[in-house]
Formats: structure tokens, C-alpha cells, sequence
């Protein structure tokens, strides 16, 4: 008897024909908030197409996408893991499945924007922008940004919370963006998703990059 597949959040697979499976709700809520700045219509698009994974595994998406396939040919999939480890080996079911690999450390290293960071924490303390300027590394140093911590600094005990007294959520952040502060990786994700809902939507122009973007 064949098992089922594992549980995971969200809509029903046989119910739509692109699947995105993020990590956990963090990353799906800060995506949503990327993809609602870029374009509220694909952001409508993508509400139903969220599963979250409940950790780095993509061998689960392919087994869910997998049995999603046999109730609905066609459907695929975008899988969209941080870039802390190498990507596990994918069963050999899973036709359909595209992996989205960001190529700095977390999804939480592409919120390192100290503007965004500022306006996300609502506060007016001049300090804190000398406390990013001290402890995040520079604007353009890719390696760096690739490298820290991100998650360490956001979290709760991390350099900011303590300094503000609270947390400032990561989704709050993302939201607080400009279309220009994304970085070049965002959009390609961006990119990725439009064309997960565009082949089935022709007609939808949900997403065109900016000129120039980060």
C-alpha cells in the first residue's frame, strides 16, 4: 500500500496547475510582499499556489508535485530553497519541478537594505541608522552580504531587536521595499513566477523587470 504524501499547508494540489513551495511561512511572506510590490496582479495569481515545505526539502516537493501531477497532468512546480546547503538529490519522479536556488546564505540576506530596514522599524532614533551602517556590510560586497548572518541579525536576540527592544518581522521589511531596492536575484525569482502563471495565463502581463534594477 502506497503511503501518502506528507501534509503540508496549503490548497489542495489537484486545484491548480502551478505550485511554488517555499522553506517555511516566512519565506512565503516575504515573497508575497516582493511579488505585491512588483505586481498586485500576479501576487492575485499566486494566492492559491503557495505549499510550504516545513524545512529545506526538496525530494518532499517533488513527491507532492508528483502525486499533484497524477491528479492534474501538466501541473508544475517552483521550489525555492535558501542557499545555506547544497540542494538534496531529487527522486526521479519529479518532471515538472524547478529548483530556485538564492545564492546568498538566506532569503533574510536579501533584506539587508538599511532604508528599508529604517522605514520597516518606525523608528526616529538616529542611532540606528549608525548601528546598520556599523553592522551590516556594505552596499555591493556581494561576497559579504552572501556570507552573514542574516537571520542572526533579524532574529529576536540579533543586533537590532536588542537595540529597538523588539523584533522588526521580516515580512515587514520586504514590505517596506522599494521596486529598486529588490536585489537582481529577487527579480529573477520574480521572473520565474510570473512565467509559472503566465503559461497558463497568456493573456495576464503580471510582471515586467525594471531597467536598471540592483
Amino acid at each position: 500500500m502506497r503511503a501518502s504524501p506528507p501534509a503540508m499547508r496549503g490548497a489542495g494540489p489537484a486545484e491548480r496547475r502551478f505550485v511554488v513551495y517555499v522553506e517555511g511561512p516566512r519565506d512565503r511572506d516575504v515573497i508575497d510582499a516582493w511579488v505585491r510590490r512588483a505586481s498586485p496582479s500576479l501576487a492575485r495569481l499566486l494566492a492559491p499556489a503557495w505549499v510550504i515545505l516545513g524545512g529545506r526539502q526538496p525530494a518532499r516537493a517533488a513527491l507532492h508535485l508528483a502525486r499533484a501531477r497524477e491528479a492534474l497532468a501538466g501541473t508544475r512546480g517552483l521550489c525555492v530553497l535558501d542557499g545555506d546547503a547544497l540542494a538534496g538529490p531529487l527522486a526521479s519522479d519529479a518532471e515538472g519541478l524547478e529548483l530556485f536556488t538564492w545564492r546568498r546564505r538566506h532569503i533574510e540576506s536579501y533584506l539587508l537594505v538599511p532604508d528599508a530596514i529604517a522605514r520597516a522599524s518606525r523608528s526616529r532614533d538616529a542611532r540606528l541608522r549608525r548601528l546598520l551602517d556599523d553592522e551590516l556590510p556594505r552596499a555591493g560586497d556581494e561576497d559579504a552580504l552572501a556570507s552573514f548572518d542574516a537571520k542572526g541579525f533579524l532574529g529576536r536576540k540579533g543586533p537590532l531587536a536588542r537595540f529597538l527592544g523588539r523584533p522588526v518581522a521580516p515580512g515587514a521589511i520586504a514590505r517596506a521595499m522599494r521596486l529598486d531596492e529588490l536585489h537582481a536575484d529577487v527579480h529573477a525569482l520574480l521572473e520565474a513566477l510570473a512565467a509559472g502563471v503566465g503559461a497558463q495565463r497568456p493573456e495576464v502581463a503580471v510582471y515586467v523587470r525594471p531597467r536598471g534594477g540592483v
